[in-house]
């Protein structure tokens, strides 16, 4: 498969800039930040994939360039727009590799809005547009960023009502009760891999594969982090129609004696199929398996189809009281919420169950278009800008400081405002800050080098990851 153009990775705006930025600059360093957004703090994850999938090595070929030209001249039908001996420097004096240097924060940590996570700066003064000629790309790990941070932030929610209603000794639990449900979501086989490995830093539950073929293939290990079980869906339950309904159950238990396995149960009557299938006709054989029957909902009102759903089976299975003084179900039997989940969502169900003294421990969580697909650059607030240059043999601090205007007519400083000087990344505390590069030099800068003239410097696990990612920590 042929690798992407990377020449053709950016704006097309951007391929005016060669000729626009003020003669004599020699040098453009930027940085990336996550300026606010719906969470205080944000996971920083992906930039390895990037770098491994479009940046490593001999990324510029004539054959690109030639292409490139034909494409961008086209673009702009013009042909004093893109300046192909640009690239062409490049290609003779790296061979072409990008003559750019990145730092960032180890992959997996957790930075506080509004510090600098990577910076990205020239190493060549012939090749100073370079650094912002690559923030179209690079600017793209905000996504995996912002699934991992999501699905950390989901993680805490769930664990805060594990410790107020759950039995003592089920915390292991907790790693599988958010599942990624969300590959046929998605907008690409990419964003799978991507957003399911993102999600993966903090659960173990998955359906979707690719997340962990992306950090087998991109993050230095053998291990299959998404687990799974077998489940149903419609076409397998509604196969005999309404009236076969409970033959199909009976057949799914029969089928799997033993384990977990998990039923959509909505295809005509939930409540139904809670009483008087699950509930009644199948209450022996549930309970006399070494497994787990999952019962899932699909429709409906999450939080009242699932308190209904609860009190039919506490009634038709009974239940222990934990010492926290919460009901629990019998082992043989749980239920899972895959419909209409996602953060705001999953709050308000494990709190309906705590108002009703039902465990945490009894549900699990699918969640899909929420997780992977349903959030954008500005859920975070991502953005690289420009910081420092040097134009004339001079440095010079580079900052925005916009103003605007609110919904009453007051003219207010803008949360756009970016940073001035070069940057460091320093751990005060248990918390980061930014500081110049200057300042506090006795204080380590946190953002290593893991990019330079064409090579990766450092490399991290998945595992690291995970660890630098944990609760708690």
């Amino acid at each position: 498969m042929k690798r992407e153009n990377i020449i053709l990775l950016a704006d097309a705006y951007k391929y005016s800039h060669h000729k626009l930025y003020y003669p004599g600059t020699s040098k453009i360093y930027s940085y990336l930040e996550s300026r606010g957004g719906k969470f205080d703090n944000t996971v920083f994850y992906g930039l390895q994939y990037f770098l491994k999938n479009y940046l490593e090595g001999i990324v510029i070929t004539k054959e690109d360039i030639d292409e490139a030209e034909e494409v961008l001249t086209a673009t702009f039908g013009r042909t004093d727009i893109f300046d192909r001996s640009k690239f062409d420097y490049i290609l003779e004096k790296y061979d072409g590799k990008l003559p750019v240097k990145i730092k960032a924060v180890p992959e997996g940590c957790v930075v506080p809005v509004s510090n600098a996570m990577m910076t990205i700066e020239s190493t060549d003064k012939n090749c100073f547009w370079l650094t912002n000629f690559l923030e179209t790309l690079l600017m793209q790990v905000w996504y995996p960023c912002t699934v991992a941070t999501i699905s950390r932030e989901v993680k805490k929610v769930v664990t805060q009502f594990y410790k107020d209603t759950a039995t003592e000794g089920s915390e292991a639990g907790i790693d599988f009760v958010l599942n990624d449900f969300g590959f046929r979501g998605v907008s690409s086989v990419e964003s799978a891999g991507l957003g399911g490995s993102a999600h993966l830093i903090n659960f173990n539950g998955s359906d979707t594969i690719m997340g962990s073929m992306y950090a087998k293939r991109y993050y230095n290990t053998d291990n299959v982090f998404g687990k799974s079980i077998p489940a149903t869906e419609h076409s397998i339950c509604t196969l005999l129609g309404q009236d076969g309904e409970l033959d199909i159950f009976k057949h799914i238990l029969e089928t799997v004696p033993n384990g977990l396995v998990a039923c959509v149960s909505d295809s005509y009557n939930i409540f139904t199929a809670c009483e008087e299938y699950w509930g009644t006709e199948l209450k022996e054989k549930i309970l006399g398996r070494d497994g787990v029957l999952v019962v899932r909902p699909d429709s409906g009102d999450p939080i009242k189809t699932l308190l209904t759903i609860f009190e039919i089976l506490f009634e038709k299975f009974g239940y222990t009281t934990n010492e926290k003084g919460f009901r629990v179900l019998p082992p043989q039997i749980r239920v899972i919420q895959g419909d209409g989940v996602n953060y705001d969502a999953i709050i308000d169900m494990y709190e309906a169950l705590k108002e009703t003294k039902i465990s945490a421990e009894n549900l699990a969580l699918g969640m899909g278009g929420a997780l992977l697909q349903k959030l954008d650059r500005d859920t975070q607030k991502f953005a690289i800008k420009c910081s420092y240059a040097t134009v004339n043999g001079k440095d010079v601090d580079v900052q925005k400081s916009p103003t605007e205007m609110d919904k009453d007519g007051n003219i207010t400083p803008s949360f756009k405002k970016s940073k001035a000087g070069r940057l460091k990344l320093v751990k005060t505390g248990d918390t980061y800050q930014t500081l110049r590069e200057e300042e506090s030099p006795e204080l380590k800068d946190e953002l290593v080098t893991v990019f330079e003239n064409g090579t990766i410097t450092k490399e991290y696990t998945f595992e690291e990851i995970k660890e630098n990612a944990k609760l708690n920590k």
